[in-house]
């Protein structure tokens, strides 16, 4: 009998080889070889009439319609709205709340709309305690257990399904190919057949799928590629406060993000985040600064806190949380350089309130002057923010949009706003900003 032909396949990018390897030569993932059948189906192709081409002023242009949940903080990253026809892929940890939110949001869609939920990983009495909990009203959601993609297209057409949410994408197998739910060719299968039934019946679907260990979605990378929107639902299990984060968007803006506060009844929104990044201490201590930030075309502020101590080993501690760990290390290298501060025999541990990741250099100065204050063991001016970008040579440069942070900084109370000196003169006199041209400027 003819042995049948195998190849292993790479999980993580889909890089196939005729033996297993233990680590992937495209990505360098280790351990990500899946043996698999090659799937050869027989199609015959037909040639019809060649298809037409167009000028671009000859295009009909398209307003996509948008659906309002209700929900600003979700409306937000997607651009002001659900794209009907869209295909959206929801990615976070384990237990982060992405089946609650899609709950929520399909309870609040009109009771007009048709609502289909596909669970592969939940019981339908599951999903009912849940529901319950969260006191959905919404009698027009159907729910399913069904995890085979040609008898789910079969459910979004018999009920003329407007909006379709798949929890999760990685349990739903398409039976004409021979391998497991959640391989890559599973996955690239019923994705492909998603996107194609969705645009061609108008509906919209949201895919949730688990996230890696490195927090990327898991998958290949293709299914990004494939998707219309890609959304994250970020924040610490242990902690109530979660954030819904935009990193593509074929019909708006990216870098936008939602804010919301997990509680007993579900997630609930964070309408002014400034309050709640910028955390109020009963006494004034070291190492707390404020930095006033951009997050897509919403500015807030956050506090980041630095703890600077005498290292007890040879060699000094460096933490980072919500900043990157060579950020930090630069600007380490900048504040001993160019200011003398001597940090070589301190261990430094830096983080963000609330769990927020900076990642523009508008922070830098903030960051800087929170390292300074936690070495000297001196708290800064309580009513104190700081706002622009680091160079090399302790120079403080321009940031995009001062306006707008200035204005977030005054609403909340702050009179001293320490701005890049080469922005003074184009803004307005104004008693609360002060001019900084060098990090040498500001130190106390």
């Amino acid at each position: 009998m003819k042995k049948e032909k195998v190849i292993y396949v790479c999980q993580s990018c889909g890089y196939s080889s005729p033996k297993w390897l233990g680590r992937c030569p495209e990505c360098e993932s280790w351990n990500s070889f899946i043996e698999e059948i090659p799937q050869t189906p027989q199609k015959e192709i037909v040639f019809g009439d060649k298809k037409a081409v167009f000028r671009l002023n000859d295009i009909e242009h398209i307003s996509y319609a948008r659906i309002k949940t209700g929900m600003q903080e979700f409306d937000r990253p997607l651009g002001g709205g659900i794209v009907t026809g869209a295909l959206i892929l929801v990615g976070g940890d384990p237990g982060i709340g992405k089946s609650t939110l899609m709950l929520q949001i399909l309870g609040l869609l009109p009771d007009t709309f048709s609502l289909l939920y596909i669970s592969g990983e939940e019981s339908l009495s599951q999903i009912h305690a849940r529901a319950k909990r969260l006191q959905i009203g919404n009698k027009n959601i159907l729910f399913s257990n069904e995890n085979e993609i040609h008898h789910i297209q079969q459910l979004t057409g018999k009920n003329k399904t407007n909006l379709l949410v798949i929890d999760s994408i990685q349990t739903i197998q398409d039976a004409t190919l021979d391998t497991m739910a959640g391989n890559i060719s599973q996955l690239r299968s019923c994705t492909t057949l998603l996107l194609k039934d969705a645009k061609e019946k108008d509906y919209t679907v949201f895919l949730i799928g688990h996230v890696t260990k490195e927090g990327a979605i898991a998958g290949p990378k293709i299914l990004e590629h494939m998707v219309d929107t890609v959304l994250y639902f970020e924040g610490e299990s242990r902690n109530d406060y979660r954030i819904l984060r935009c990193s593509k968007n074929r019909f708006g803006s990216v870098n936008e993000i939602g804010l919301f506060q997990m509680g007993a009844a579900g997630l609930r929104e964070l309408k002014n985040p400034s309050h709640f990044f910028v955390a109020e201490s009963e006494n004034e201590q070291s190492g707390d600064a404020i930095a006033a930030v951009m997050e897509g075309n919403r500015p807030f502020l956050v506090k980041v806190q630095a703890l600077v101590s005498k290292t007890q080993f040879g060699m000094p501690q460096r933490t980072a949380t919500g900043i990157d760990h060579r950020r930090m290390n630069l600007l380490l290298a900048v504040l001993e350089k160019r200011c003398g501060r001597p940090f070589g025999f301190q261990d430094v541990f830096i983080k963000t309130a609330g769990g927020l990741r900076l990642d523009e250099p508008a922070a830098d100065l903030a960051i800087c002057m929170a390292l300074l204050s936690g070495i000297d063991d001196n708290p800064l001016p309580k009513e104190a923010v700081y706002i622009g970008e680091v160079g090399l040579g302790g120079e403080i440069r321009a940031v995009n949009r001062l306006e707008e942070r200035i204005s977030e900084a005054k609403k909340l109370g702050f009179k001293q706003i320490y701005i890049p000196a080469s922005s003074f003169k184009k803004i307005s006199s104004d008693s609360h900003l002060h001019a900084v041209k060098h990090l040498r400027d500001i130190i106390v």
